[in-house]
């Protein structure tokens, strides 16, 4: 197996860094590095081979990340976009998986997870780092089919608003409905999803099709 990526980041050192260790992994081989989204795109023009999977920073000048995933995902559908950032707020990540990202990837992300996070965005065309860390009693409790998932109107109301850049508080106020309700809502769909975070369940119910972006 031979799996090719790309990398773009605006520091040069990580760049080179990130480039040899998962050169150093089995499996992958880095075919482009970009400073920025602008140089991803000039050397993606040039080459005659697309990479499989490519990790964009999200911070950048020139083009930054999302610029860059929403035009890459137009003109290179076929490729796998992966975010990857110091940054974990909500509205980010939010942000890059709308763009097109099918992961979100922190830049202290240990060299074995990374490794697997590559291999499952390859394989399964997403990765969702909320998997590896739910109580193993409760993945087998509420694990089932997607046809089996159970969700009331208000749950899917909630569900959609929450794959947005919106607060839990803007939320509750377009509900109309207290924000101890949306916190009830939320853990609702945390347990249903088998996830632990506004990230994970965002990437579960887009990989669901319950959610369209």
């Amino acid at each position: 197996m031979n799996i090719t990526l790309g990398i773009t980041d605006d520091h040069q050192l990580f760049l080179k860094s990130l480039s040899l260790l998962i050169s150093s992994l089995k499996d992958f081989t880095i075919i482009v590095e970009a400073m920025n989204g602008k140089d991803l795109i000039d050397k993606l023009e040039i080459k005659k081979q697309e990479p499989d999977i490519i990790l964009l920073d999200v911070n950048m000048p020139i083009m930054d990340g999302r610029e860059t995933a929403e035009y890459l995902t137009k003109k290179y559908p076929a490729i796998k976009l992966v975010a990857l950032s110091m940054k974990d707020d909500d509205a980010t990540i939010i942000s890059m998986i709308k763009a097109g990202c099918c992961a979100y990837l922190l830049k202290d992300i240990h060299p074995d997870e990374l490794d697997k996070a590559l291999h499952e965005i390859y394989n399964k065309g997403y990765y969702n780092a909320d998997a590896a860390n739910i109580n193993f009693r409760r993945l087998l409790q509420h694990q089932q089919k997607q046809d089996e998932l159970q969700l009331s109107d208000k749950e899917k109301q909630f569900l959609k608003l929450a794959c947005s850049d919106a607060t839990y508080k803007q939320i509750a106020s377009t509900m109309n409905v207290s924000e101890r309700t949306v916190d009830g809502y939320r853990e609702n769909l945390f347990r249903k999803l088998n996830v632990q975070s506004r990230t994970g369940m965002a990437l579960e119910a887009i990989r669901r099709n319950l959610v369209s972006l």
